[in-house]
């Protein structure tokens, strides 16, 4: 009868902490500004979304207002934006109907 071998190896590996250091951080959190989802950034990079959301409110958290302000600014900025180009399809959609 053959003895099963102990997962404690396998199971390390899932519990062992990477260590990512703060330029690393950095460019993450650039590509999310700069447009990309958080889900893409994550693939790309091979790491957890949960550990990106993490790092963007501990980032927020050291802000000044101003910073928050812009970062308020570019976000209402992508939504309005958003918006002019669903109605820009809307009405190209509509003008070729009548």
């Amino acid at each position: 009868m053959k003895k099963k071998s102990s997962n404690s190896s396998v199971r390390q590996a899932k519990t062992a902490r990477r260590k990512y250091d703060e330029e690393f951080k950095r460019q993450a959190l650039t590509m999310i500004r700069h447009g990309q989802s958080v889900r893409s950034v994550a693939q790309a990079l091979g790491i957890s979304e949960s550990l990106l959301h993490h790092w963007r409110r501990a980032a927020r958290a050291d802000q000044s207002d101003a910073e928050l302000e812009v970062e308020q600014l570019r976000q209402r900025l992508k939504q309005v934006e958003m918006e002019r180009d669903i109605l820009k399809k809307a009405l190209a959609l509509f003008s070729r109907q009548t």
